[in-house]
């Protein structure tokens, strides 16, 4: 087959997300990083690249079940060098088993992505073990149905610590990870207030729905291309998870205040601050790249702030006066948004939770000799695992007799709450709802 009847078959896509895989498991790269390069490689076009990101997304949610097909339809493991073949397989049994296109449609472009991926003489081997689990889909979905180690698709490290600290409620969060998660939008307070949005959006024939206590937000019934959203390229509007949308009113910067954001790319969250309040902010990073998509959502919005690349572990970069509020998203095992980065689940190690946490502690520690006595600093992560959340708050103000608690107010009734996160909110990820996230506001006692 040629290269240009692999490449109208649909092909691409299916080599693009075989690669991109590949580049994840193999390579431990991040599917942010590897996908954009696989699109480019296999020169996608828009719609391509929609159905890669579904194949490749899929995959890493379903990777054990997937993973334990291959091994009972594959003879023997194919050899390193046509590595890249399983993981073909792996985006056509996804196909076959989850996705609505036809069957020898998903089939026959599978097989021609192998010429795509140079591996031409495998076409028969692709195409005989797709065939094969057509033939045997019933019988292996019992298996999988009543084999324990696959139920959740989630690593067994990440299911035992779930299991542990929330017995109640562990398998709604692995249910909510493994949804694909709804479109949010945070509406730019500078233009428009939540319900007069709304009726644009209903001009529009775009479905949307409000959230008590969620000033700025809405929740979209689909989601849609951003290109759509009503004066988008002006500024009205941007995406961000409800979860992700109570920092600024927990900070409650106010007009004129000196605030910092530290780890603050891709810069949602300081936006959403300088939407509510005209205060002097310093959006901190460490990581150039992720800075310029804080100038770009910074621009589109019309907002100002000082940008800075530096270490929040280190305090060269500061002029040395003290900020009134400081905002810390702390680095952190992302454990609360799987359902948007299933990579995580397979490029995270239990070693890294400990790691994390000594990190978390030293940016800290670091900035709270940054704020004002009175002053206020917001801590919050997207993360569920206590060590680095309650633990670790109440650890450090147990070490500075100069941190209290500032407690928060009790969250709107429609957030899914860990109730045993008091003082602090724990918010788990919710099917149709917001991601895990959690906050915690501290005060700095004046002496």
């Amino acid at each position: 087959m040629s290269q240009s009847r692999a490449g109208a078959s649909g092909a691409p896509a299916r080599a693009a997300a075989a690669s991109a895989l590949q580049q994840v498991l193999q390579h431990q790269r991040s599917l942010n990083v590897a996908l954009p390069e696989a699109a480019q490689k296999f020169k996608l076009t828009a719609a391509d690249k929609g159905l890669a990101q579904a194949i490749a997304f899929g995959v890493l949610r379903d990777l054990p079940t997937l993973e334990w097909l291959v091994a009972q339809l594959v003879d023997k493991p194919l050899k390193p060098k046509v590595r890249i073949v399983h993981y073909l397989l792996l985006a056509g049994l996804y196909q076959l088993r989850s996705m609505r296109t036809a069957s020898h449609a998903a089939i026959s472009a599978t097989v021609d992505g192998a010429v795509l991926v140079r591996q031409q003489g495998l076409k028969g081997l692709i195409n005989a073990v797709l065939r094969s689990y057509q033939r045997k889909q019933d019988e292996c979905e019992a298996e999988i149905n009543t084999a324990s180690e696959l139920s959740g698709n989630h690593p067994g490290w990440i299911k035992k610590r779930l299991q542990q600290r929330y017995p109640q409620s562990w398998s709604q969060i692995i249910a909510a990870n493994q949804q694909q998660p709804p479109m949010w939008l945070r509406v730019n307070a500078r233009h428009h207030n939540a319900t007069s949005y709304q009726a644009l959006l209903t001009e529009a024939g775009i479905e949307s729905h409000s959230y008590p206590g969620l000033d700025h937000g809405l929740r979209l019934q689909q989601p849609l291309d951003v290109a759509t959203l009503p004066g988008f390229s002006e500024g009205w509007v941007s995406v961000q998870d409800a979860a992700a949308q109570f920092a600024a009113p927990l900070l409650g910067a106010q007009p004129a205040e000196r605030i910092l954001d530290a780890c603050a790319a891709p810069g949602g969250k300081s936006a959403h601050i300088l939407e509510g309040a005209a205060c002097e902010l310093t959006a901190l990073d460490i990581e150039a790249s992720r800075l310029e998509r804080v100038k770009d959502n910074l621009q589109r919005l019309a907002l100002n702030a000082t940008i800075v690349e530096a270490d929040a572990t280190a305090n060269d970069w500061w002029d040395g006066e003290l900020f009134d509020r400081i905002l810390l998203d702390a680095p952190c095992s992302a454990t609360g948004v799987i359902r948007r980065h299933p990579d995580i689940k397979w490029l995270r190690r239990e070693s890294d939770i400990a790691d994390l946490s000594d990190l978390q502690q030293t940016i800290l520690t670091n900035l709270w000799s940054m704020l004002k006595p009175g002053g206020q600093l917001l801590y919050a992560t997207c993360s569920v695992l206590p060590e680095e959340n309650h633990q670790q708050i109440t650890h450090f103000i147990d070490a500075n007799s100069d941190a209290e608690w500032d407690e928060l107010p009790p969250p709107p009734a429609w957030l899914a709450v860990d109730p045993l996160a008091s003082k602090g909110w724990q918010l788990l990820p919710k099917i149709d709802g917001h991601d895990g996230f959690y906050y915690a506001r501290l005060k700095k006692q004046q002496h």
